[in-house]
């Protein structure tokens, strides 16, 4: 199947794909504005279902909608002064998403390392964790918007989900990742919509089976799906 190349732009409740057109809700492959403005965020959240006496790393999983407050939460949830490593998988395909991502890591520590990887997210995951002592990966959505956009199949993206899920049962630091819960708006209306739905919640599923913890934001506010058993 040939994938359109005019990737869809959601913000809030408004879509619009590349040349900004209106594109209306999940017409298409979509592209998450997952990394919401974090007024304050880096002060630590201490929550009930973590386990602060956990000798080895952790794992979070962040899912929540557009403007949910996941990266805020996910960007809280460090300690000030740890050794971060920020993956970003956004890609500055226009001006506007190019603005955006210089906004979002300005607002991020200075001392944090910041690395864009938008398809190798495994690899660059077993080496950003021998390096820092927590990682963050925001956001899944882009990561497979891009693999889907680069053309490869829904069998390799779900067993890169796979590596991913194995790598967390390694835990070899304290890892965040964040990702849209796209399963619950409009039905999408193209072929390449509904794909890209199914597809990032077969990825979900997986990541989510193996984290320690899952946390759903709803209107900036943490709900625990899963603890630490």
């Amino acid at each position: 199947m040939r994938i359109r190349r005019d990737p869809v732009t959601v913000i809030g409740d408004e879509t619009r794909n590349a040349t900004g057109r209106g594109a209306g809700k999940a017409r298409g492959v979509g592209r998450s504005e997952s990394q919401e403005t974090c007024p304050g965020a880096h002060s630590r959240h201490r929550s009930s279902w973590e386990d602060p006496g956990d000798a080895l790393g952790s794992s979070l999983f962040v899912l929540g909608g557009a403007r949910s407050g996941k990266s805020r939460f996910a960007l809280a949830s460090q300690p000030p002064s740890a050794r971060v490593t920020f993956v970003a998988t956004a890609q500055a395909g226009d001006g506007d998403m190019a603005a955006r991502i210089a906004r979002h890591r300005a607002e991020r520590p200075p001392h944090w390392r910041t690395i864009e990887e938008p398809y190798d997210l495994v690899p660059r995951l077993r080496a950003g964790c021998a390096e820092a002592e927590a990682v963050i990966v925001d956001c899944l959505t882009l990561w497979v918007s891009n693999l889907m956009l680069r053309g490869d199949a829904d069998d390799w993206i779900v067993k890169q989900s796979d590596e991913l899920a194995a790598l967390l049962a390694l835990r070899p630091a304290d890892l965040t990742l964040v990702s849209n819960e796209v399963g619950e708006g409009v039905h999408p209306s193209t072929e390449d919509g509904r794909r890209f739905r199914d597809l990032l919640g077969t990825v979900n599923q997986r990541v989510a089976a193996a984290a320690d913890r899952v946390v759903l934001m709803v209107a900036g506010l943490p709900l625990a799906v899963k603890g630490p058993r």
